[in-house]
């Protein structure tokens, strides 16, 4: 692939399809996994969806290579599912995203982000911001009209007592989103399209819970714990976590709306997607071009964030 406009000299783009060498590295030196914290490696849906993309999704993962030093510094990944476009049809959060981009048949219209992911010491650089434009290349380059994300908000963890629909509603005065990954998402023309509070669900005994966050819980009720994006539910020795994103599309349109519906009136009924949907049925895949010929079109010179979406 080719690098985004912007980029620096020094960087190189691969898909797993392309170099899948450097996508086993990449699982082997485990420096991207190091980004999440511990408890998010351990969900209970979503490890089959990221076991499953490579290689039968190779041509939608992305790795950015430091060709001066060698050293893989981000990773994409990605998967292409079924979306009408409409709210009501959109997936309740990253673990429904995975199993219905695994068992239903039929050629994908959408893809949806899983993870961009920047080596701890390299992030703030604007690398994060580049992935996201990979990733946008990859839904043109295999005619799939729009990319969505499920985004692991990367302040929420400060306010894990309030509700991720408020959360996700909170803006600065300039009108951008309060949360810095949010924000970075919206600096690259993304919208909200609706919070998804029960995204991915981590149910696990008491003693895993304690060992991956560091805390005890000595008895039964809800706790606040470091990382977390809301409470963990603890009850009967097992400690039960959803945790929550914020959807949002890559497409054209007016912020925080889809299909003539705001998401923060809690509008619960969804136009027809014939009558009113923003996406038309994408072409097949590889239409456009062949794996990982890829053009970037956006500049995010002055683009800078430290942010990831959510993988476990």
């Amino acid at each position: 692939m080719e690098p985004p406009k912007g980029s620096p000299e020094w960087l190189e783009v691969f898909t797993a399809a392309e170099r899948p060498d450097l996508w086993e590295r990449a699982r082997q030196e485990e420096v991207l996994d190091r980004v999440w914290p511990e408890y998010n490696h351990h969900g209970n849906d979503s490890p089959a969806t990221f076991r499953a993309l490579v290689p039968d999704y190779g041509d939608f993962q992305v790795l950015f290579i430091d060709r001066r030093a060698d050293r893989i510094i981000a990773r994409g990944r990605t998967i292409p599912f079924r979306w009408d476009g409409t709210l009501a049809d959109l997936p309740d959060g990253i673990d429904a995203l995975g199993r219905r981009a695994l068992s239903e048949g039929g050629a994908p219209t959408a893809l949806s982000a899983l993870a961009a992911e920047v080596d701890d010491a390299r992030q703030g650089s604007g690398l994060s911001s580049l992935v996201i434009l990979a990733m946008t290349a990859l839904a043109q380059a295999h005619g799939l009209r729009s990319l969505v994300a499920p985004v692991r908000p990367n302040w929420k963890d400060r306010y894990p007592l309030i509700p991720i629909g408020r959360y996700a509603a909170w803006t600065r005065p300039d009108g951008l989103p309060f949360d810095p990954w949010m924000r970075a998402h919206a600096r690259l023309g993304a919208r909200i399209l609706r919070p998804a509070p029960q995204s991915l669900h981590i149910a696990a005994p008491v003693e895993d819970w304690q060992a991956w966050v560091g805390m005890a819980f000595p008895e039964d009720g809800q706790y606040v714990f470091p990382h977390g994006l809301a409470p963990l539910m603890v009850s009967g020795g097992e400690g039960d976590y959803w945790e929550p994103n914020v959807w949002m599309l890559h497409d054209s349109g007016r912020p925080g709306t889809i299909l003539g519906q705001d998401w923060r009136r809690g509008s619960s009924s969804a136009p027809s997607a014939q009558a009113e949907s923003p996406l038309r049925p994408g072409r097949p895949r590889g239409h456009h071009t062949k794996p990982g010929q890829c053009a970037f079109s956006a500049d995010i010179s002055g683009i800078r964030g430290k942010a990831v979406v959510v993988r476990t």
